[in-house]
């Protein structure tokens, strides 16, 4: 009677009586197929695009040509599309498969005809995997039982998708073992913050931001001399401009022309008000009888100027205008502004000298003596004579110079 060979390894089972004189040979092929099936590593091509290789298990003694019956099978070469590995149907088995290729695709190990598992396109890992006959099942730690100790475990290897509704208690957390970088962004609500739990010291420096704070009726604005309203949890409830006290009423600066020096700010002061008036322009001669015009009066404007410490310009206070048809002189401080001379009147024809000018005020009064109480900088009045006798002109009036500083105080 002929040998037969066993379903999953494919020893020879030889009959009593036969193979005389050949046991040892055949007992020691046997040996070398166990051994292939307990310790043999065989490493498989399947480079190439999307294809099955069929792995087989032959009879004793074909080691060579035998790739399934090997314990360790590492799959190598550079693949190109999706790949099927198979073992024979029918056979009990384990194995350890190592996916070795490159190459992002997916490699299926499967039992002909059955289910198996698959490495994706990037796990190039290694499986321990068993046969049953039918199907190819992966031995890992969705198919294990037991416990994994605290050291098995990585680092954010468990993430909340892991973890089953309240699974984690205050009983099994650590004191400070929640950390900033463990809490993913608005994890914390404000159902979890029990009252008053969060005192200043709890607050880094600049974490409360104006996202932060409870909205007020106060419109956003640039407020002047402002009237603050504060409420007892110190938050602006109200503000207004122009009915508060801001420190711009303080005199430095008072002098008539002509005059010149250099002004000196104070050192607190951030705005300065400045008052100019130019010089006045002198008429001209009565001759004849005929009128001569009045002088034009001098320029005369406020400027409102913001300033930098420390702040020193020279200024000039322009004087009347003098002699026949004499211009008014110009007022000035160097970085803030100048008011410009009014004009003599011409002789004898009894017409005006036009005013002066005062370029890039922030205001000019139409009353010029709103401020000092004095016409500064006036135009001098017209000459008049009879037919007998001729007159001389006028002089115009000086002009001057006003400093208001805001300190602040």
């Amino acid at each position: 009677m002929a040998s037969s060979y066993s379903t999953d390894l494919k020893i020879e089972l030889m009959v009593t009586g036969e193979n005389a004189g050949t046991w040892g040979d055949k007992t020691n092929d046997n040996l070398d197929v166990i051994e292939q099936a307990i310790a043999g590593f065989k490493q498989v091509s399947i480079a190439g695009g999307a294809q099955t290789t069929n792995l087989l298990i032959n009879n004793s003694p074909d080691i060579a040509t035998s790739d399934a019956r090997n314990a360790v099978i590492k799959l190598s070469g550079t693949i190109t599309g999706n790949q099927i590995v198979t073992v024979p149907t029918g056979i009990t088995k384990t194995y350890i498969v190592q996916n070795g290729t490159t190459g992002a695709f997916t490699v299926q190990f499967i039992q002909a005809g059955g289910t198996g598992t698959t490495f994706s396109t990037t796990d190039k890992g290694i499986k321990i995997l068993f046969a049953d006959g039918t199907n190819i099942n992966a031995v890992d730690l969705s198919t294990l039982s037991g416990t994994i100790a605290t050291a098995q475990i990585a680092d954010l290897a468990i993430t909340s998708s892991k973890l089953a509704s309240f699974a984690v208690t205050a009983a099994r957390l650590a004191s400070f073992a929640v950390t900033t970088s463990r809490l993913a962004t608005n994890a914390v609500t404000a159902i979890k913050i029990t009252q008053s739990t969060i005192t200043q010291s709890k607050l880094a420096a600049n974490s409360v931001g104006a996202s932060q704070l409870i909205a007020t009726a106060v419109t956003p604005a640039t407020y002047t001399a402002a009237t603050i309203t504060v409420d007892a949890g110190g938050r602006i409830t109200a503000a207004s401009s122009g009915s508060a006290g801001a420190g711009m009423g303080i005199p430095v600066l008072v002098n008539t022309g002509p005059a010149s020096g250099t002004y000196t700010a104070s050192p607190g002061a951030n705005r300065i008000a400045v008052y100019m008036y130019a010089g006045g322009g002198a008429s001209g001669n009565s001759v004849d009888g005929r009128n001569s015009g009045p002088g034009g009066n001098g320029g005369f404007g406020f400027y409102n100027k913001p300033i930098t410490q420390p702040f020193a310009q020279p200024f000039a206070i322009g004087g009347g205008g003098r002699g026949g048809s004499g211009a008014g002189g110009a007022t000035t401080i160097a970085n803030v502004g100048t008011v410009n001379g009014g004009n003599g009147s011409a002789n004898e024809n009894n017409t005006p000298g036009n005013p002066g000018s005062q370029p890039g005020a922030s205001l000019a009064y139409p009353f010029r003596t709103f401020i000092a109480g004095t016409n500064f900088g006036a135009g001098a009045a017209g000459a008049s004579s009879t037919m007998e006798s001729n007159a001389g002109p006028n002089a115009g009036t000086a002009g001057a110079l006003i400093i208001f500083e805001n300190t602040g105080t």
